[in-house]
């Protein structure tokens, strides 16, 4: 299917992002109504802004999905539960969490299943997404990471925080697809800022796009002329 044709669903598969540390209230209001606008499938906030955006979208079906153990993973197991457990009581339809990248590092996987599934229980079946932030992995570490996360029930592997660089890189998100198979989804994050990006990350088996570039991204997918010109230009 060629996509670009499908706006909508190219909005579906954008998680609408802000997780600046200074982001006041009116840029999460503003994030949500371009969220409601362009129909997203969810917008992505820190854990205090869970509650507002929660309200900000009650009558729409934009998910609300907020960071736990971010942006470096060194949390304990302990926080990063009841972190995820606060995040769900206060709305959040889904968890995107960062391992423990040391530990992982360290090869002592049985503690990064642990520290996965026990967020993955306190999601109490809520979508969770694992960020194994692909730039500080090497080709190895990151199929290690993979297989963790899906021993330990997570639905999604994310590539990145959007601290390390670079961010998603099409060969990353073909090793995860490769990896994982048809049993977990994909969301390419980090460095995401246009159609272009977002198509070729697409067509490598990403099935979300995490953006801070969304309505931009939509903008340039709405101006596609059906007759090739623009596509072109991509």
């Amino acid at each position: 299917m060629d996509l670009i044709k499908y706006p909508k669903k190219i909005a579906e598969m954008i998680d609408h992002t802000n997780l600046k540390p200074d982001a006041t209230k009116t840029d999460i209001k503003r994030l949500c109504d371009g969220a409601i606008k362009y129909s997203f499938g969810c917008v992505c906030v820190n854990p205090s802004y869970v509650l507002l955006s929660k309200n900000l979208l009650k009558e729409t079906n934009v998910n609300v999905c907020t960071v736990i153990g971010f942006p470096f993973g060194a949390n304990t197991s302990k926080i990063k539960f009841f972190e995820a457990k606060d995040a769900v009581e206060n709305g959040a339809d889904e968890i995107d969490m960062v391992i423990n990248i040391g530990t992982l590092k360290s090869g002592l996987y049985d503690e990064v299943k642990n520290d996965i599934s026990g967020v993955v229980a306190a999601s109490r079946g809520k979508t969770v997404k694992v960020i194994i932030e692909t730039a500080l992995l090497d080709d190895d570490e990151k199929i290690n990471a993979c297989n963790v996360a899906k021993e330990s029930g997570a639905d999604f592997i994310k590539t990145s925080t959007g601290f390390s660089v670079p961010g998603a890189t099409v060969e990353d998100i073909m090793l995860i697809k490769e990896t994982v198979g048809q049993d977990m989804g994909i969301k390419a994050s980090g460095g995401i800022k246009d159609l272009k990006t977002a198509l070729n990350l697409i067509d490598a088996g990403a099935t979300r796009i995490g953006t801070s570039s969304g309505v931009k991204i939509m903008e340039e997918t709405l101006k596609y002329d059906y007759l090739g010109h623009h596509n072109q230009r991509l």
